[in-house]
């Protein structure tokens, strides 16, 4: 279930995407100099690539008014991106020297100097000042000002069906405060997903998931329904539980004891501290302590019906609920964002950056890369770098939709967890067996086929791609250097000799059809009632806390030491026996499951619809042997989590 910043759920599969946010590389290094502007220096990416010359409809109202934010440079943003590339770096010499969340502002954060630079030349444009923080200053005004501030026109043009503003050319600064911006974000205002009322709006109508189902992988055969792949499949099973998540990644006695893990998403469930400590009673879960379970939450929320405010209860449910399921002892911190829109996502990131609040981030949310701008981008990979040196890592679901070629019409990966700065989590088909043995896993990939009428063959059978695994090799982000040597030349380079960004890192369990059982406060049919309910959930935004999760382990492991940023450390274990090597074919023969849902998504009384979901069919991305776009580098096994106390 993966937030994607604008719906939440993708039919019954609940293979989750929420609205989010967008991530390029862009390693927060300041403007270019523009040689044709000999007193300003642009700042690149600012002018989005829809803006083009057939699309442009005009000039936009001076009179029109703009919201916008300067992100700031701070005082070495080269630096910056340097020493959290030494830090995070086993070899290096650096490595694992954090700073304080003081000490990395002190050292790389905007100067009191350059902050009342920023603010001059802003007002003195004819801009209004409505906000300053560590990362950026807030303007509002005319479009005659900010065309003035920022050297540039800001024309209409048209973006698919509907008109936006945007700069006719690329926003510039002046050359004196060209070490002091960062970029500008806000000057186009198509949406960018991701006042407060007296309560946000009531839960989802329900959701539960009809049987039968296999209590594990296997244990049940529809011994009734047709055959797949010459042979009688299993049931879905329930939805698996804490107990064989642990045993299927290695948890063995860790249970991240005195390790901090952050949430982020938008918007905050009103019943997750009750639905936590329910869902953990019945299923066995070390029962949540006093002050384990903490929520930081924005004054007030915006954009709630664009959103689907109450679509993203679930995602908090869900990534809450599976962090403590493998983490029992873990400290969680929830940071809701005001919305699913860029700017709050990433004022809810820097919350965690700035107060130190965890040193592990598991973030469920997302977009197609090509959705992303480089300003936002560049914002975004500031974050990511400062948490680097802060002993931080940021963990981000790598998407639900494959390739993306189904719903982008455009093969693509998906942003930030395209970012060089995070470690994107890709997603597996797991199969756990009688007493929470490791069986196999494949690529997490699902084409759909229904039972005929006669009910003795399955309609076009394997039917049609439903959801997978997001992953691939990025336009924008340039090959990052742990990377090289892992990744196979014909996906780093698939967009560019110079080499590209693959995705994912590592994966865990995703498919929702061998997904986790999750416990929530829903409402009934007919909204007049709540009530506690549970059922099974998948997405990467299951294998992104998941992951989140192990590494708490791994954390504990290495007597508490924060990993930060882990993609180095990542990488240097690649085709070592701490990973499952999953592939699309683990057993030899083609794989599927059998799966019953109500048609009305909550009973019987719209009756029942029965279909076989085959395994390991993602798009055009193949789980192969070694790194693949599916599931990176494979996922957690035995020997994992206490590989790092050797790190």
């Amino acid at each position: 279930m993966r937030s994607n910043r604008a719906s939440v759920r993708a039919g019954v599969s609940m293979a989750a995407t929420l609205p989010m946010l967008a991530g390029a590389l862009a390693l927060g290094i300041p403007a270019a100099h523009a040689a044709d502007h000999p007193l300003r220096d642009l700042l690149s990416g600012t002018r989005p690539a829809w803006a083009t010359a057939r699309a442009d409809k005009g000039a936009t109202s001076d009179g029109a008014q703009v919201s916008a934010r300067v992100y700031l440079a701070g005082k070495d943003a080269a630096g910056l991106a340097a020493y959290a590339k030494a830090v995070s770096d086993p070899g290096s010499s650096s490595y694992g020297k954090y700073l304080t969340a003081k000490q990395a502002q002190s050292r790389f954060g905007a100067t009191k100097a350059q902050v009342a630079a920023v603010k001059s030349w802003l007002t003195a444009s004819g801009l209004k000042v409505t906000g300053v923080t560590r990362h950026y200053v807030s303007v509002s005004g005319d479009v005659a000002a900010a065309e003035k501030a920022f050297g540039t026109q800001l024309h209409n043009f048209a973006k698919g069906s509907k008109t936006y503003r945007a700069p006719a050319s690329t926003a510039s600064v002046p050359q004196s405060l060209a070490d002091a911006v960062l970029t500008v974000t806000g000057l186009d205002n198509a949406p960018h997903m991701a006042t407060h009322d007296d309560q946000l709006p009531p839960p989802d109508t329900v959701f539960r998931n009809a049987g039968p189902f296999s209590s594990y992988y296997g244990s049940n055969t529809a011994s009734t329904l047709p055959d797949a792949y010459g042979k009688k499949i299993p049931y879905t099973v329930k939805g698996y539980t804490g107990k064989q998540l642990r045993a299927a990644y290695g948890a063995g006695t860790r249970t991240g004891k005195g390790v901090r893990v952050a949430i982020t998403d938008a918007y905050a469930s009103p019943t997750i501290a009750y639905d936590a400590g329910t869902y953990a009673k019945r299923n066995g879960d070390a029962a949540w302590k006093t002050g384990q379970l903490h929520q930081v939450l924005p004054k007030k929320y915006t954009n709630t019906k664009d959103c689907s405010a109450s679509g993203w209860y679930g995602e908090e449910t869900l990534d809450v609920e599976a962090v403590h399921a493998v983490a029992p002892a873990a400290d969680v911190t929830y940071v809701g964002a005001a919305s699913c829109m860029d700017g709050d996502l990433l004022d809810a990131l820097g919350k965690v950056v700035d107060s130190h609040l965890a040193d592990i981030v598991s973030n469920s949310w997302g977009e197609v890369e090509a959705a992303q701008t480089p300003d936002l981008a560049a914002a975004y990979d500031q974050v990511f770098q400062l948490g680097a040196v802060e002993g931080i890592g940021f963990y981000f679901s790598s998407g639900d939709n494959g390739d993306e070629v189904a719903g982008s019409g455009t093969k693509q990966v998906d942003s930030p967890a395209n970012s060089a700065w995070v470690t994107a989590v890709g997603g597996t088909s797991l199969a756990v067996g009688k007493d929470n043995t490791y069986l196999w896993e494949t690529g997490w990939g699902t084409e759909k086929a229904t039972l005929s009428a006669d009910g003795k063959s399955w309609t076009g059978f394997p039917g049609a791609f439903t959801s997978g695994a997001g992953g691939g090799t990025s336009k924008t982000v340039a090959e990052p250097s742990y990377q090289r040597g892992v990744v196979p030349d014909a996906l780093a380079k698939a967009n560019s000799a110079d080499g590209n960004r693959v995705v994912p890192d590592i994966a865990a369990i995703a498919d929702p059809n061998t997904g986790f059982l999750v416990g929530q406060t829903q409402s009934s049919p007919d909204g007049k009632s709540q009530a506690y309910s549970e059922y099974r959930i998948g997405g990467t935004s299951l294998a992104a806390p998941t992951i989140a999760a192990i590494q708490a382990l791994a954390q504990e492991a290495r007597g508490g030491k924060a990993i930060g940023f882990a993609n180095p450390a990542i990488y240097a274990k690649a085709g070592s026996k701490v990973y499952h090597d999953v592939t699309d074919n683990p057993t030899g023969s083609g794989l599927a499951v059998a799966r019953v849902d109500f048609v009305n998504g909550y009973d019987a009384t719209g009756g029942l619809t029965t279909s076989v979901r085959s395994l390991g069919k993602d798009s055009s991305l193949s789980a192969v042997k070694g790194y693949d776009d599916v599931t990176g580098v494979g996922s957690p096994a035995k020997g994992y989590v206490e590989s790092y106390r050797r790190g």
